[in-house]
């Protein structure tokens, strides 16, 4: 995505289920001059429908919330409008909701503990075409899944898998790099199952967290 950091306005909707947490959010976002808070919505249901109204730039959505949780309403808005970028902004830091916020489509994954000042970066580098994660989450990829031991045996990775690993752990889904590569998805899948099982992990977390310990570009 080409885009301007520092001149272009960045429309951006807020789904949380507490009214203090959007107000407070609203207020902080709105101190960038670049920043536009188009709407707030307290459920997921409600989040959708005012993503279909606006359909703007970025929705930043809680997970926990009622008639419908931000996992699932990441889903249909990433189905619907792709071109909406999603970043998860939670309480939870455990590698069992981050899972399940990337294979909805997830752009970002940030929680509730981060700065300000880091939550405006987050969202200027995912209109940049970055995935995002707090601190605290990167720690728990890095503390969940560990690399390989040095005794341990060298790993062949071909050139095709490597960039799928890349493209895997820049929060592409499967469907997603079918089309960037022109190959079909039931390629991808056979690559994906082939890079976990050399890399001896077992979701798409993981095979950030090693992409990132690891420096593959």
């Amino acid at each position: 995505m080409d885009y301007d950091t520092l001149n272009s306005e960045i429309k951006i909707i807020i789904a949380d289920d507490h009214e203090i947490v959007r107000t407070g959010l609203r207020k902080l976002l709105i101190l960038d001059k670049n920043i536009k808070v188009l709407d707030e919505a307290q459920n997921g249901a409600d989040a959708v429908n005012i993503v279909r109204y606006h359909q703007p730039d970025i929705a930043l959505i809680d997970i926990h919330m009622p008639k419908m949780d931000g996992i699932e309403a990441t889903t249909l808005i990433k189905r619907e409008f792709p071109d909406v970028l999603v970043v998860i902004l939670t309480a939870f830091e455990d590698s069992n909701h981050l899972e399940k916020a990337l294979n909805a489509g997830a752009d970002g994954y940030l929680t509730k503990d981060i700065s300000a000042k880091q939550l405006v970066e987050s969202l200027r580098l995912v209109m940049r075409g970055e995935r995002v994660f707090s601190p605290s989450i990167i720690n728990m990829l890095q503390k969940n899944y560990g690399v390989l031991a040095e005794n341990e045996p060298l790993i062949s990775i071909t050139k095709r898998e490597q960039v799928i690993l890349n493209l895997v752990a820049q929060g592409k889904t499967s469907p997603e790099i079918a089309d960037l590569l022109d190959i079909s998805f039931r390629t991808v899948q056979s690559h994906r199952q082939n890079l976990m099982q050399k890399l001896g992990v077992n979701n798409s977390a993981a095979l950030i967290s090693y992409t990132l310990k690891n420096n593959i570009n």
